[in-house]
C-alpha cells in the first residue's frame, strides 16, 4: 500500500501550486510553514516572508494566494489572519479519509522514507562488572532510535561495544587460574552470572590491593593475553562469556533488542590497532611527542595553555581508547559500509569524540558521504538532585533500579486489576513497571538530567509510561465490550458530521508521520514521548466527549469504534518505537 500522506502535507502541495499561479517568480523556493494552530485545524505563516521578499503587503499576498487556492474536497474554509496568516479549516470528509486509509494498513500508511546503513554504538557494558545506572540511558535511548531509524527504513546495526580488553583482565585471569579447580567449583549451577562475576572482581581486587607479588604477576598475565597465550585466553573467555550471560539477562528484563551478535569489544579491533597507528602517522596525521605518538589540534588546549594531544599509541607501546575508537571507525565505514554512525554516549566524553571524529575527517575515513554522531546524554539524578547513589555513596546496580520499578508497579497493577489473576498481574507489573523506568528517561530530552523519582514514574496521572499504556488498554476495552463481530463489520462513513473531540482526535493522529521525521532528524526519542502523551490526552478527551457504544446511531457508532481501533495502533506502534510494551489489558 503506498504511504498516506499527512494532511499537512497535502495542505502544503495545495498552498505552493496557488503560490505559483497567484505570485510572481521570485517566490520561487518559499515554504508555506504549515503548522497546527489553534485558531483552525491548520496556519499557515509563511506569506510574510514571502511578501517581504516580494516588497508587497503581506495581507495583500495572502489574499491573492487564497483567491488561487483549489481543493473544495481537503479545505473548507481558508481566511486571512492578522498580519498575513492563513487559518484554514479541514473538510470532514478529508479527517474521515485518513482515517480509512491508515486502518488499511499495517504501518498505518507510515512510510519507509529512510535509507542507508546507520551504526548504533550504545549500552558498552564492561567485562566481569555489573551494569549499574550509568548503563540505563545509553542502552535505553540507543534501543528506540535503533528501533525508530529501522521502522522508517534504514539497515540498522547495532553495536554493543564491549569494555573486553585492558589490564584488569590480568588481575582477573591471574586470580583465576591460581585459585583453579577450587575456586571455579564454587560456581554451583544455580548461581547466577552476576554473583560469580561480582566474587571473582572483588575476590581478585583483594588479592591484587594487598600481594604485591600476585600483582607483579597480573601484570604479566596482562603481556601474555596481548600475545595470545593460549591458557590465558581461555580464562578470558569463560570471564567474557559469563559476562555475556548477565548483561543477555539485564537486556531481557530491559526488553531490548540487544543480543550476543551485536557484541562488538574492544579485543575484536586489538589485531588492527598497530595498522591504524601506521597509517596515522605515514600519512603525517599524527606525530610523535615525547616517544608517543599523538594528533594535535590548534583549538583545544590544555588546563597550562598547552595543546591537549589525542593519545594514539603511548610512550611504552600500548594502545588506548582513542585507538580503539578510530579502529572501529575505519571499520564501520570499511567494512559495515555505514553512511552514519551514531555513539549514544554520556556528555562527559564530549571532547574525546569531537578529538576522535577531527582525526577520522583528517585521515579521510569520514567525509561528505559518512557522519559520525555523539549523541551526548544527561545524568540520572536522585530526589536530592546530585548524581544518583545508594546510602552508602555507591553507584546504583541496575537490576536493584528495575526491581524496586516493578515491586512499586505491582501496587498499582493490584489495585486497577482485581479482576486479572495474580498471573496475570505479575506480568502485568513488570510490563508496566520496566516500562515506567524506560519511559521517564526516554520522556525527557536527551541531552537534559533528570531524577529517578519510581512513585511518579508509575503514577496513573500525568506524562507517563503507565499513563500511555492505560490509554492503549483502554481502546482493547472498549473493542472487547462491543465485540468481535461488530468491530469486525465497522467501518467508516462518509457523511457523518464529526464532533469537534473527534475532529482533534483525527487530527491529532494524523501527526504521528511528522513526528517520527522529526524524531529521526534529531535523534529525539522525547518528541515520540510528547506526541504520545497529547494522543493519549485527545483520546480522553473523545472518550469523555463522545460515547462510543452508546453512541446515538449506528454509523456514528462505527466511526468511533475506527477512532478507538486507530488509536490503540497508534499507540501501540508508538510505544513499540520506544520499546515499551502495550498490554491489552491494565
Amino acid at each position: 500500500m503506498a504511504p498516506v500522506v499527512p494532511l499537512a502535507v497535502q495542505i502544503t502541495s495545495r498552498l505552493l501550486s496557488a503560490m505559483d499561479r497567484a505570485l510572481p517568480a521570485e517566490h520561487a523556493g518559499a515554504d508555506p510553514q504549515v503548522r497546527r494552530s489553534d485558531r483552525a485545524d491548520l496556519q499557515a505563516n509563511g506569506l510574510l516572508a514571502v511578501a517581504k521578499k516580494l516588497r508587497s503587503q503581506p495581507r495583500e499576498v495572502a489574499e491573492k494566494v487564497v483567491a488561487s487556492l483549489e481543493g473544495a474536497d481537503l479545505i473548507a474554509s481558508c481566511e486571512v489572519s492578522g498580519p498575513g496568516f492563513l487559518n484554514l479549516s479541514l473538510t470532514d470528509s478529508a479527517l474521515l479519509r485518513q482515517v480509512e486509509a491508515r486502518l488499511a494498513d499495517d504501518r498505518l500508511g507510515l512510510p519507509r522514507s529512510l535509507d542507508g546503513t546507520t551504526v548504533i554504538d550504545y549500552s558498552q557494558p564492561n567485562i566481569a562488572k555489573e551494569m549499574h545506572v550509568g548503563h540505563l540511558r545509553s542502552t535505553i535511548i540507543g534501543d528506540s532510535i535503533a528501533r525508530i531509524l529501522g521502522f522508517l527504513g534504514e539497515d540498522v546495526v547495532r553495536q554493543n561495544h564491549l569494555g573486553d580488553w585492558g589490564t584488569q583482565f590480568g588481575m582477573l585471569i591471574q586470580y583465576l587460574t591460581e585459585s583453579g579447580g577450587e575456586w571455579r567449583q564454587g560456581k554451583s549451577p544455580a548461581a547466577s552470572s552476576l554473583s560469580w562475576l561480582n566474587r571473582l572482581y572483588k575476590d581478585s581486587r583483594v588479592k591484587f590491593d594487598s600481594d604485591e607479588e600476585f600483582a607483579e604477576r597480573a601484570r604479566t598475565r596482562v603481556v601474555a593475553l596481548q600475545a595470545g597465550d593460549a591458557e590465558t585466553l581461555r580464562s578470558w573467555r569463560e570471564i567474557v562469556t559469563e559476562s555475556k550471560l548477565y548483561f543477555n539477562e539485564v537486556y531481557d528484563k530491559l526488553g531490548v533488542l540487544l543480543t550476543d551478535e551485536d557484541a562488538v569489544g574492544e579485543s575484536f579491533y586489538n589485531p588492527f590497532l598497530a595498522e591504524v597507528a601506521n597509517e596515522l602517522e605515514r600519512s603525517g596525521v599524527a606525530v610523535i611527542s615525547d616517544g608517543a605518538l599523538c594528533v594535535f589540534f590548534d583549538d583545544i588546549m590544555g588546563q597550562n595553555g598547552e595543546p591537549l594531544p589525542l593519545i594514539i599509541r603511548k610512550r611504552d607501546g600500548g594502545f588506548g581508547y582513542a585507538a580503539t575508537d578510530l579502529a572501529a571507525i575505519r571499520h564501520r565505514v570499511g567494512t559495515l559500509a555505514a553512511h552514519r554512525i551514531l555513539y549514544v554516549v554520556d556528555a562527559r566524553q564530549a571532547l574525546h569524540f569531537r578529538m576522535v571524529f577531527e582525526t577520522a575527517k583528517r585521515i579521510g575515513w569520514l567525509n561528505g558521504e559518512v557522519d559520525a554522531v555523539h549523541l551526548a546524554f544527561g545524568t540520572v539524578l536522585g530526589k536530592d538532585g546530585k548524581p544518583f547513589k545508594t546510602r552508602s555513596g555507591e553507584t546504583v546496580r541496575l537490576i536493584s533500579l528495575l526491581d524496586e520499578a516493578v515491586d512499586r508497579a505491582r501496587l498499582v497493577v493490584r489495585e486497577k486489576s482485581r479482576d486479572l489473576a495474580a498471573g496475570g498481574r505479575e506480568t502485568i507489573a513488570a510490563v508496566v513497571g520496566i516500562g515506567a523506568v524506560k519511559y521517564a528517561d526516554l520522556a525527557t530530552s536527551r541531552a537534559k538530567d533528570y531524577v529517578f523519582d519510581v512513585d511518579r514514574m508509575v503514577s496513573l496521572n500525568g506524562n507517563t509510561g503507565v499513563y500511555l499504556q492505560y490509554a492503549h488498554a483502554r481502546t482493547r476495552s472498549i473493542l472487547r465490550k462491543a465485540g468481535h463481530d461488530l468491530v469486525a463489520r465497522a467501518r467508516v462513513h462518509q457523511g457523518v458530521v464529526l464532533e469537534p473531540a473527534e475532529r482533534a482526535l483525527m487530527l491529532k493522529l494524523d501527526d504521528l508521520d511528522l513526528t517520527l521525521k522529526e524524531v529521526a532528524h534529531a535523534y529525539e526519542p522525547h518528541r515520540l514521548c510528547a506526541y504520545l502523551f497529547e494522543l493519549s490526552q485527545t483520546f480522553t478527551s473523545f472518550f469523555d466527549a463522545c460515547p462510543v457504544l452508546k453512541a446515538p446511531g449506528p454509523e456514528i457508532m462505527d466511526n468511533r469504534l475506527m477512532l478507538c481501533r486507530l488509536t490503540g495502533d497508534t499507540l501501540r506502534i508508538g510505544l513499540d518505537l520506544l520499546g515499551l510494551a502495550a498490554p491489552d489489558r491494565l
